[in-house]
């Protein structure tokens, strides 16, 4: 299975926010930054202030993979140990436009997860390559308004 972001999106719980969703169309990725990407063009639940996607305050969802997937190389024909394993990195990176001050432009805040997999370990060992992942995600979705609140307060 493949990325496809379906709409609406669940969002994590926020203070001050009740039952966020998030209506995505596709859209094109950026130059450079080949992907999957969506668009917000409207919100559910109850999120003041929070504005869909626009030319002047985006908000995109994108998916990236590398352009050329890396493999493992051969072992040390003596020794049997491969010295140099390459990454792949896999992202999603989320833009949404920003006040810095009231009644200034949109600024771009940008969200970024980068996902650096050891290449070989999607054959060698995928369960925990997924286990990662299933952690990543599960751990982010927990903790999604302690972080909010942090990059608002800076109290770790």
């Amino acid at each position: 299975m493949s990325i496809s972001v379906t709409s609406p999106i669940t969002g994590g719980a926020q203070t001050g926010f009740t039952a966020p969703t998030y209506t995505v169309v596709a859209d094109t990725a950026p130059p450079g930054n080949p992907g999957k990407q969506v668009a917000v063009t409207a919100m559910g639940g109850t999120q003041a202030g929070v504005t869909a996607h626009s030319v002047a305050s985006p908000f995109t969802i994108n998916f990236t993979r590398p352009s050329n997937l890396r493999v493992v190389g051969q072992p040390n024909p003596v020794t049997g140990v491969v010295t140099a394993v390459p990454t792949n990195t896999y992202k999603c990176i989320v833009r949404k436009g920003v006040l810095p001050l009231a009644g200034q432009a949109y600024k771009t805040a940008v969200l970024t997860a980068n996902c650096d997999i050891p290449a070989g370990a999607d054959l060698a060992d995928p369960a925990n390559v997924r286990a990662g992942f299933s952690a990543f995600i599960g751990v982010l979705n927990q903790q999604s308004a302690g972080f909010g609140d942090m990059a608002v307060s800076g109290i770790l």
